[in-house]
C-alpha cells in the first residue's frame, strides 16, 4: 500500500521548495526523540521501528497521487520537474536506531536518519506517528506487566482503540512491552504475536441455560476452553464449570469484587480437582488495580487489559519530535542543533 501521502502537506511543499531552490544534493541528518517524558512516566520503551523501516523501504508516489498533488493550489507555482522527481523518488539514505524494547529517556534519540534533504524531510510525519504511538503503548504495557509481578497479561483493547489499525499496532506494541499476547487476530497473523480469546456474555445469553452454553463452548474449544462465569451468578457459574471438568483452560471474571470472588472461585475449582485451571480477570483493569489485586493476594493467574492499555489512557500521547541536527551542503557540514 503506498504511504507517500501519509504525511502533512507541508512536508511535500517543503520538498517542492527544496527542489526549486536547487537543494537536492544537500543531505540532512535528523533525530527523533522526546523532549520531556509524560508526567507519570520515568522511561519510555522504544517501539515502532519495524514499521518505520517498512515505510522507508516502500516510500514512493503513484501516478494517481501525483495527479492529486498537481490539483492543490499550494503547488500552482511548482515546476513539472518536481513531479517527475517525485515519481522516481526512493529512499536512499541511512537509518540508525535503538532496538525495539529499549528503555529511553528524555533527549535520547530513538532513531537518526541521514539522507538527501527531500528524502529526510518527507518521512517526518509517519515516523513520529508510528514511533510515538507504539512507544506509548509499549510503555503502558511494561507498567502493567510490572504490576502483575509475574502473572500473565494479555492485551484486549482493540474494540476501544482509536481505530481498527491502531488496535493492530497496540497488540504488537503491547507484546514488545511484555504482554503474553493479544486478542487481535490480525496482529497475530502479521507480527506473530500469540493470540488469546474467550467468549462474550452474548454467547452465554444466546443459549437456554448457562450450562448448555458452557457445554457447547467446551465442545468447540476443547483444552482451550475459557468460561465467562459472571453472566448471571459468578459462583454458580464457577460450579457449573467445575461440574463439566476437563478439558478446560480456565474461567474468566469480568465484574464484581475480584478480591473476594477470585478466592471463592479458586476454592470451587480446587475442591473439584481442577487446581491447574486458571483464573483470568478482565474489566477496566490498569496497573493500579492490578497492583491492588496482587497486593491482596487474589489468586488470579492472567489479567486481560483492554481500554487503558490500547489507549494508554493516563498518558495518551507522546511528545516526540523530529529535528534536523546536521546539514551537509557543498562538502561542508553545519550543525543545526
Amino acid at each position: 500500500m503506498p504511504l507517500g501521502l501519509s504525511t502533512d502537506l507541508y512536508q511535500l511543499t517543503m520538498a517542492a521548495g527544496y527542489y526549486e531552490a536547487g537543494k537536492l544534493a544537500e543531505r540532512g541528518t535528523f533525530e527523533l526523540f522526546v523532549r520531556r517524558l509524560p508526567h507519570n512516566r520515568n522511561f519510555v520503551l522504544a517501539a515502532g521501528l519495524a514499521q518505520a523501516v517498512e515505510y522507508l523501504e516502500n516510500l514512493r508516489y503513484t501516478s494517481e497521487e501525483i495527479d492529486y498533488l498537481r490539483t492543490l493550489p499550494q503547488f500552482s507555482y511548482t515546476s513539472r520537474g518536481f513531479f517527475d522527481y517525485l515519481a522516481d523518488l526512493r529512499f536512499t539514505g541511512d537509518l540508525f536506531a535503538v532496538p525495539e524494547g529499549t528503555p529511553m529517556f528524555a533527549n535520547e534519540p530513538f532513531l537518526t536518519l541521514r539522507a538527501p534533504l527531500v528524502e529526510a524531510q518527507i518521512p517526518e510525519t509517519y515516523l513520529l506517528a508510528t514511533i510515538g504511538f507504539q512507544s506509548m503503548i509499549a510503555t503502558k504495557a511494561a507498567r502493567v506487566v510490572k504490576a502483575a509481578l509475574g502473572r500473565s497479561v494479555v492485551e484486549f483493547g482493540t474494540r476501544r482503540a482509536h481505530s481498527p489499525e491502531a488496535g493492530v499496532f497496540a497488540g504488537r506494541a503491547s507484546y514488545i512491552g511484555g504482554c503474553g499476547g493479544t486478542s487481535n487476530t490480525e496482529a497475530g497473523m502479521r507480527f506473530g504475536v500469540p493470540v488469546f480469546g474467550t467468549a462474550a456474555h452474548s454467547w452465554v445469553m444466546s443459549f437456554s441455560s448457562e450450562r448448555t452454553a458452557f457445554e457447547q463452548l467446551q465442545k468447540l474449544l476443547g483444552e482451550n476452553t475459557v468460561y465467562l462465569i459472571d453472566s448471571y451468578d459468578t459462583l454458580e457459574g464457577a460450579r457449573r464449570a467445575a461440574e463439566l471438568g476437563r478439558p478446560l483452560w480456565g474461567v474468566r471474571l469480568d465484574s464484581g469484587n475480584l478480591v473476594t470472588l477470585a478466592p471463592a472461585v479458586r476454592k470451587i475449582l480446587d475442591d473439584a480437582g481442577l487446581p491447574e485451571t486458571k483464573i483470568m480477570a478482565t474489566g477496566d483493569l490498569n496497573e493500579y488495580k492490578i497492583h491492588e489485586l496482587v497486593a491482596a493476594r487474589a489468586p488470579i493467574d492472567v489479567f486481560g487489559v483492554g481500554t487503558e492499555l490500547s489507549t494508554s489512557a493516563d498518558a495518551p500521547y507522546l511528545g516526540v519530535v523530529y529535528k534536523m541536527v546536521e546539514l551537509e551542503a557543498s562538502g561542508n557540514r553545519r550543525f543545526t542543533a
